[in-house]
């Protein structure tokens, strides 16, 4: 794979961030409305709980930007210290540690952007793995999405909402 430009990387990151921190406004939604009492739900017996693929989801999506951010790939990670207790600390952990993340790629340079990492049998540029990250938490975010109807809860707007702001 050639290397991509130095104003494709930036132009790339630019598109990815943006579209990033709206899928992360709609993952706190979704994660919000899993209910506390229900946090133990599977729909099927080898299943992850409602919390276990919460967790998974906000949990992965900060490494794994973090780990864009340091030039490195690496999922395998300590137990989080300060993991949350409640659906409610979990979209604050969230939204807190994406924010950070978002940043610290925000602030890489075009060299930083071009730099091939090797992950499992990838080796591409850092930027080009945002696309793999967005598209992980889209995948794993819609299957919780169908754990909340049986769990009692609502499945918030995920793209309407989007679509209805861009009207007005």
């Amino acid at each position: 794979m050639s290397v991509p430009t130095s104003e494709f990387v930036l132009g790339y990151r630019a598109m990815m961030l943006d579209g990033l921190a709206r899928e992360v406004a709609i993952t706190k939604r979704v994660l919000a409305a899993v209910p506390d009492g229900k946090r133990d739900y599977k729909p099927y017996p080898h299943a992850r709980t409602a919390w276990e693929l919460a967790w998974h989801i906000a949990s992965t999506d900060v490494h794994f930007l973090n780990s864009i951010a340091d030039l490195k790939l690496d999922m395998t990670r300590a137990a989080e210290a300060d993991k949350p207790k409640t659906v409610a600390e979990l979209v604050v952990w969230y939204d807190r540690n994406m924010k950070r993340g978002l940043d610290r790629v925000r602030a890489l340079s075009a060299a930083q952007l071009q730099t091939p990492i090797p992950f499992v049998t990838f080796n591409f540029p850092a930027a080009f793995y945002l696309g793999l990250l967005n598209n992980h938490s889209i995948h794993h975010r819609g299957e919780l999405t169908t754990y909340l109807c049986p769990m009692g809860s609502k499945v918030p707007s995920i793209y309407l909402a989007i679509a209805v702001s861009a009207w007005k």
